[in-house]
C-alpha cells in the first residue's frame, strides 16, 4: 500500500520562500504521475505542480516562474520549492501519486502567508 506523508509547511511572510517535501513508501516500483495540488476552502483543486514518469514537469498558472518541482528517486521523495509567495499562496498542499492508474494523496499541509 502506498503511503504519502508531506512536511514543510508553516507560516512564511510574503515575499519569503518554503520547501514541502512528500515522502511515499510502499512499494513503487514506478509511477504514472507525481507532483502537488491544493485546495482552498469552497475552492476547486487547483494543480500547482506535477512530474510525468518520463521526466516532464507542469506547473499551474499561477505559480510558473516561483515554484520548483524536483525529485530524489533514492529517497522516494519530491520537492516543491516555493518562492516569492503571496497571501493567495495560503491554503493547504497535497502531494499526490499516480500508480497503476490509481491516485493516492497525502493527508496536507498547511501553508500560511502573511502580508
Amino acid at each position: 500500500q502506498v503511503q504519502l506523508v508531506e512536511s514543510g509547511g508553516g507560516l512564511v511572510q510574503a515575499g519569503g520562500s518554503l520547501r514541502l517535501s512528500c515522502a511515499a513508501s510502499g512499494i513503487i516500483a514506478s509511477f504514472d504521475s507525481m507532483g502537488w495540488y491544493r485546495q482552498a476552502p469552497g475552492k476547486q483543486r487547483e494543480l500547482v505542480a506535477t512530474f510525468t514518469k518520463d521526466g516532464r514537469t507542469n506547473y499551474g498558472d499561477s505559480v510558473k516562474g516561483r515554484f520548483t518541482i524536483s525529485r530524489d528517486n533514492a529517497k522516494n521523495t519530491n520537492y516543491l520549492e516555493m518562492n516569492s509567495l503571496k497571501p493567495e499562496d495560503t491554503t493547504v498542499y497535497y502531494c499526490y501519486l499516480v500508480l497503476d492508474g490509481i491516485y493516492y494523496w497525502g493527508k496536507g499541509t498547511l501553508v500560511t502567508v502573511s502580508s
